[in-house]
């Protein structure tokens, strides 16, 4: 092996060691991955540029923009707490509306946002009802997971995918994942009930606090609400006829949010920008830039010829490798720097003879999504939750969240695995 393989596997392996520790936070671990590679000549400024994917930056930053707009107006405490009294205040109830809502939030706006939005009036709902908060927060996590699973736009590793290879397009991951995220879901609620029902007990005089409570109160501005759903509206349709219009999933995020502000004046402007998630976006630029060094030296290459010699090309047995890989990996090491170094890889494999890729994109895509539940460090949503709880003095241990999360992971892998093999593979 050339010493530069050598030398880009090193800086890897040492980069996600520390990432996975969280000593340092991961953007700043990243991004000096990412310039030790071209500081070292293992890839030029030049190369490593064109490895950054500007659409998947393109697109979260697009969504972050016009979500934190949407998020001032106070639609979304609206909503969770109009189910709370639909659910007539009965806490089970409300943790499966909670739970719906941040599954189908999740799919259309992001896994990473829903939770942000939906984790602060869970605190409040629980407060009111004298119920422990974690099992709602378990059960979200889950849900935004399985939600976000759906769509092109609902997690990180589908948005990495989806630019990555043109041909799937915001129609084509509904197409074919949405059926097994709603099937898991389904299957999901009755066990998330059966797991927390005999935790979440309240009191009738508690119950009644919600009923009392007045969401019509909790929006800020109806005027500034109409733009941004019409605009939110307007983005979502333009998503599913971006192939049609021949534009790149970024352009139309990226137009709305613009639109948006356009319409909302230049007030708005600064406060936006100060919501995007700044650091979520230079780590993909310093993961982007530290995955290039193994394309580069032909570590990426070298490692799909292994993985067709193991399986002997056979489309089935790799299909469930690239699955199980992806859920059992996603599970302990975050599954974004893992889907941003299978990418190349699968991508590899068809330029070794494999001729039929799909399987193996909705592989990575259900692998990494939904492994991303087996553990409190599986996916960035997981993380967001546990921060914002231990704030408000509720620590989300790893165990216990495993202990839920793990069991839950493997059966919605057995699920996609039926689905992969029934649907592709026959």
């Amino acid at each position: 092996m050339e010493q530069q393989a050598i030398w880009a596997i090193g800086i890897f392996l040492v980069i996600y060691a520390l990432i996975i520790s969280e000593k340092i936070h991961r953007t700043i671990v990243a991004m000096i991955g990412g310039l030790l590679m071209v500081a070292l000549g293992i890839v030029n400024q030049e190369t490593a540029l064109h490895h950054i994917d500007f659409n998947t930056l393109g697109l979260l930053i697009g969504m972050m923009i016009i979500v934190s707009i949407t998020a001032d107006t106070g639609l979304f405490k609206f909503i969770a707490i109009w189910a709370a009294k639909k659910s007539k205040g009965n806490p089970v109830r409300i943790l499966i509306a909670l739970s719906l809502i941040t599954a189908i939030g999740s799919a259309f706006l992001d896994n990473v946002t829903t939770v942000l939005l939906m984790v602060p009036v869970t605190f409040s709902i629980t407060r009111q009802l004298r119920v422990p908060p974690l099992p709602f927060l378990i059960t979200q996590i889950i849900a935004s997971n399985v939600g976000g699973t759906a769509t092109l736009i609902g997690d990180p590793p589908n948005i990495m995918i989806g630019s990555a290879v043109k041909e799937l397009t915001f129609m084509a991951f509904i197409n074919n994942l949405a059926p097994i995220a709603a099937i898991i879901l389904v299957i999901f609620i009755p066990l998330f009930v059966l797991l927390f029902r005999k935790q979440i007990q309240t009191k009738p005089e508690y119950t009644q606090s919600i009923m009392d409570m007045d969401e019509k109160q909790l929006i800020a501005d109806h005027k500034l609400l109409r733009k941004c759903l019409t605009v939110l509206g307007l983005t979502i349709i333009g998503f599913f006829l971006h192939q049609s219009l021949h534009l790149e999933s970024a352009t139309v995020a990226l137009a709305g949010a613009f639109v948006l502000l356009l319409l909302t004046g230049e007030h708005m402007m600064e406060e936006a920008f100060t919501k995007v998630e700044w650091a979520t976006i230079f780590f993909f630029v310093g993961l982007f830039v530290l995955v290039s060094g193994l394309i580069e030296t032909g570590v990426i290459a070298e490692l799909a010829a292994q993985a067709i010699e193991l399986t002997n090309g056979d489309i089935v047995a790799t299909s469930m490798l690239i699955l199980w890989l992806s859920a059992i990996a996603s599970a302990f090491l975050d599954n974004i720097p893992f889907v941003a170094t299978m990418i190349p890889l699968i991508q590899e494999m068809g330029n070794m003879g494999v001729s039929n890729l799909e399987p193996l994109w909705w592989s990575l895509a259900l692998g990494a999504c939904l492994g991303g539940n087996g553990t409190l460090i599986g996916a960035s949503a997981n993380l967001i939750v546990a921060g914002m709880s231990s704030k408000e003095g509720h620590p989300i241990k790893f165990v216990q969240f495993m202990k839920y999360g793990f069991p839950l992971m493997l059966l919605s892998i057995v699920l996609a695995s039926v689905y992969v093999f029934l649907r592709y593979l026959i």
